[in-house]
């Protein structure tokens, strides 16, 4: 495979190229030593939209634009005079009340536009197209945004003061030090708060910080920085997760994943039982790793030790830093007994904890992509879980997650959890539930 991270100019002129010569996405990544999965997300994600129409035909994406019969719907005079129909004018679709819009299905499979297609010139739906100089300037504009500052909202600005004021200004430790003691709060490098410190955005100072005013800044290096601790993956990645299954085949799997709302506000900690789909899901102030070792720490309360260990005998998680403290959630905190075993898939690849995947497609039902869990309480949570646990699945032979799960480990766990039984014909999976 090429090392090459990111695709150059001529790379994506070739699979524009390409394309236009109808060559799959295997073809091409062969071409370019590239893995075929890189052609198709470049190439989805870079579609450029053309109204050109048809040889002598304006664009008309009407299902009916070939039986239709109305004239002159745009104005009172129509502004295409020369034409009899308004199927043949630009402004239609725009005007009438009638439309009904037309999507060709040969875009839902690979290459998903329209390069290459042989009926491009003769048809008259929307064009969707990869265009590769475009592709590369979007690209390059996008590069130099991701470096031109920091993302961070105002509430982990003000998460971050709480911390470092009193620890730095009154009790004059040192950015590092308080760091390393909150590093379950603070899920910034050092190297980071200094560059928040510098741009103004905490209330700390840099008079505040005697090393910083003392020392000459350093020269920057070019360091590939991983958000996880690489330690945590030691003897916990995917390829260890397999082995430790193949030797262990009996033992249930336990899926863990986080689920976000808007940037910077409340996120959902869902854990997924896959052999039975029953899911929980907590909700968050901030995610840290911190708010997720409390979560498992309360459930070994309500549950007890014996319990939990049956219920978590292994947990597959991606690697976002809220999981990169392992080991507080493998262990009792308070004997340092072993209770569960913490494994991490690879990064970008979601498919390896499917079955979560799949079931976050009912939550986001009831609480849609993008839409703010600010407001949501745990209650509301717990109500949310009670109508997707309830919902019947055909995997589990029309029984619910709640019914196999309250067989597998008892009524009295799933009580303890927070989770209810709902009547079949009461279960809802409407953004409206919590209105009711």
């Amino acid at each position: 495979m090429c090392k090459n991270k990111h695709l150059t100019l001529q790379e994506r002129l070739t699979i524009e190229s390409e394309l236009w010569r109808r060559s799959s996405f295997k073809k091409i990544a062969l071409l370019l030593e590239k893995d075929c999965t890189t052609i198709s997300k470049e190439v989805r994600k870079h579609i450029e939209i053309k109204e050109t129409g048809s040889r002598g035909k304006s664009v008309n994406n009407c299902i009916n634009r070939d039986t239709c019969l109305k004239k002159r719907i745009c104005t009172e005079y129509c502004i295409q005079t020369q034409n009899k129909y308004c199927k043949y004018c630009k402004m239609c679709n725009k005007n009438c009340n009638e439309f009904i819009e037309e999507k060709c299905l040969k875009l839902n499979r690979p290459p998903y536009v329209c390069n290459g297609c042989k009926d491009y010139y003769s048809c008259r739906l929307t064009k969707y197209i990869y265009d590769g100089a475009i592709s590369y300037n979007n690209y390059i504009e996008n590069f130099k945004e991701t470096r031109s500052g920091i993302t961070i909202t105002k509430k982990e600005i003000d998460n971050l003061n709480n911390i470092l004021v009193p620890l730095i200004k009154e009790q004059n430790q040192s950015v590092h030090q308080a760091i390393i003691n909150n590093e379950d709060k603070i899920m910034y490098s050092d190297k980071t708060i200094y560059k928040l410190i510098d741009l103004g955005l905490l209330k700390v100072r840099n008079i505040d910080l005697p090393r910083k005013v003392r020392y000459r800044e350093r020269r920057k290096q070019n360091k590939n920085y991983y958000k996880v601790d690489k330690k945590c993956l030691e003897n916990r990645r995917y390829e260890d997760f397999i082995s430790f299954i193949e030797q262990n085949p009996d033992n249930p799997i336990v899926q863990m994943d986080t689920v976000e709302g808007t940037k910077g506000g409340k996120v959902l900690l869902t854990i997924h039982f896959v052999n039975c789909s029953f899911m929980l899901a907590y909700i968050r102030e901030n995610n840290d790793s911190k708010s997720v070792i409390d979560i498992f720490n309360n459930i070994q309360k309500l549950v007890e030790i014996d319990k939990f260990k049956e219920l978590f005998p292994v947990i597959l998680t991606d690697n976002g830093s809220e999981f990169s403290n392992p080991t507080k959630i493998e262990f009792d905190s308070n004997t340092g007994e072993l209770r569960t075993k913490i494994f991490y898939c690879h990064p970008s690849s979601p498919f390896e904890k499917g079955s979560c995947e799949v079931n976050h497609e009912l939550l986001r039902r009831i609480l849609p992509k993008g839409e703010s869990l600010d407001n949501l309480t745990q209650e509301d949570i717990n109500l949310i879980m009670s109508h997707i646990n309830s919902y019947k699945r055909k995997k589990l032979n029309n029984e619910s997650p709640h019914s196999i799960f309250s067989k597998m480990y008892g009524k009295d766990t799933v009580q303890k959890l927070g989770i209810q039984k709902i009547e079949p014909n009461k279960v809802s999976l409407s953004k409206n539930l919590l209105k009711k």
